[in-house]
């Protein structure tokens, strides 16, 4: 699942768009043009100036992307949801999580509809709440009554195991954001500038890029950091729509309360 996750995060646009992680995401304004605040200065840029009236003035739909890319990779931590398709399943992978640069994360994560895990990872431990469905997805082919022992003990209960565990290890990858972001801000782009919109409640600028039939719509902010806001596909190989949100918010990522169950221990 993590690799379908990981094409579809920075991902759909990186490896599907015209981004290529190979030069540098350094300035990337255009030769002749000010930078925004030099602009924002510039007494031909007066409150009079139609451009100033433009989110991002002066800067190409490309610039403005890999900017937006490169604050969003740089942030110390974020929320994202979305639904994205899953290459081993064939079915739709569903997440929700909030993680950070320190590899803590907390949400959830599910599959079609074979149920979904509830995730936290703080430090080196990684616990972990099944549901029913997602137990006898995961126990396919299994004997029976072997399957029916995993889900009574474990469906609904918190579990813990080492994060650096053979069995947590593709599961914690998702808690890693720059193991999920990758390289993603320092990718070039030939977006164009779309309308100004309101996602959320929060104003930002649209910018679209085709790659042969495939299409890829961004959503950036105009006010505050210009963070990724919605990322959308129509890739044939990757459609999907993954949003971030909680920039540099917390991770809620403590301990469980309650009765834990330690798979370590159980060998």
């Amino acid at each position: 699942m993590r690799r379908t996750a990981l094409a579809a995060l920075c991902l759909v646009a990186v490896t599907g768009a015209g981004l290529t992680g190979c030069q540098s995401g350094g300035d990337t304004a255009s030769a002749g043009s000010q930078p925004a605040s030099e602009q924002a200065k510039d007494p031909k840029n007066s409150k009079d100036s139609k451009d100033t009236k433009e989110p991002f003035a002066g800067l190409s739909g490309g610039e403005i992307t890999e900017r937006a890319l490169a604050a969003t990779t740089g942030a110390p931590s974020l929320r994202f949801t979305g639904e994205i398709p899953d290459e081993e399943s064939g079915g739709t992978l569903r997440l929700d999580l909030a993680l950070d640069k320190k590899g803590d994360c907390a949400g959830t994560l599910g599959l079609g509809d074979e149920g979904e895990v509830e995730l936290i990872k703080t430090g080196g431990t990684l616990y972990a709440k099944y549901d029913e469905a997602f137990l006898r997805a995961q126990s396919e082919g299994e004997p029976q009554a072997d399957v029916d022992a995993v889900v009574e003990m474990m469906a609904g209960t918190w579990t813990k195991m080492a994060a650096t565990g053979a069995d947590a290890e593709d599961i914690a990858g998702f808690c890693d954001l720059d193991e999920v972001l990758g390289d993603a801000g320092d990718g070039s782009s030939d977006a164009t500038r779309g309308k100004a919109t309101t996602l959320d409640g929060t104003p930002a600028l649209t910018l679209t890029e085709q790659d042969g039939k495939d299409r890829y719509t961004f959503y950036v902010a105009t006010e505050g950091e210009p963070y990724l806001l919605r990322l959308e596909s129509t890739s044939a190989a990757d459609p999907g729509t993954i949003t971030f949100t909680d920039f540099g918010k917390p991770v809620p990522a403590g301990k469980p309360e309650g009765e834990i169950l330690d798979l370590d221990a159980l060998g």
